[in-house]
């Protein structure tokens, strides 16, 4: 099942896990969070460390997301999450600049 975690009211990455707990889970991982903290999309940091964090079922767009890039993570991403083979797919542009621009 794909599912999708929102910072705020703003859904910002798409993956995959057996249920809803399981995908809850993910907003309590550390190596997530602290991935979180550090990137950034047109300038601006993903999450403060203090907005609610929320895993959901995905819409249909987010599933369309979600299978359009594929089962592989990008590598680019995956140089910069400790993604091992845990798909991750973002659904903003993520500042490729990394942290500080």
């Amino acid at each position: 099942m794909i599912f999708t975690i929102d910072v705020g009211q703003r859904p910002v990455l798409a993956f995959e896990a057996k249920n809803l707990r399981e995908a809850h889970e993910m907003c309590h991982e550390s190596w997530l969070l602290s991935d979180l903290k550090e990137l950034r999309s047109n300038g601006e940091q993903l999450w403060d460390g203090k907005t609610k964090l929320r895993a959901r079922y995905a819409d249909d767009n987010e599933k369309a997301a979600y299978r359009a890039a594929g089962t592989a993570p990008d590598q680019a991403e995956c140089d910069q999450l400790e993604c091992d083979d845990l798909p991750l797919v973002f659904l903003i542009a993520i500042d490729r600049n990394g942290p500080g621009g």
